[in-house]
């Protein structure tokens, strides 16, 4: 079975802001390495949150857009969802994850990703079958 990995927004603004040289190579590096032989996930949410942080760091419209279908062109893209609403309200119950965070954790679980790449949350820690991986 191939692995799913859903990449969480921070790790697509490194790779794409070079904020921080050695983060943007260390991302780029981990989303090459688990494209080869996994399925890349992310969510609508991650694709706005790139675009906004892309806006604010004045890329233009058409850097934006181009972006963007990149995104969309490389990963599967997980869809919004009721369900999603309800259970990211549980992981924050549980797990007390922000607002966001749990969003994204609650798509990764719907997408059945087995592994959610984030910078900024626990690593090693597991959810259902999901494990978070930092970079």
């Amino acid at each position: 079975m191939t692995d799913r990995i859903f990449v969480d927004s921070n790790l697509w603004v490194y790779l794409f802001t070079q904020d921080g040289d050695v983060k943007s190579k260390v991302v780029k590096e981990y989303i090459t390495k688990s494209s080869e032989g996994s399925c890349l996930v992310i969510s609508y949410q991650v694709v706005n949150e790139v675009c906004h942080v892309l806006k604010k760091k004045n890329y233009t419209e058409p850097e934006i857009r181009d972006i963007a279908d990149d995104m969309m062109g490389l990963c599967e893209v997980c869809g919004y969802s009721g369900d999603i609403i309800y259970h990211a309200s549980e992981l924050r119950e549980k797990y007390s994850f922000s607002f966001w965070d749990s969003h994204i954790a609650a798509s990764a679980l719907r997408s059945q990703c087995s592994v959610l790449a984030s910078e900024d949350m626990q690593d090693g820690l597991k959810i259902d079958s999901m494990v978070i991986r930092t970079c």
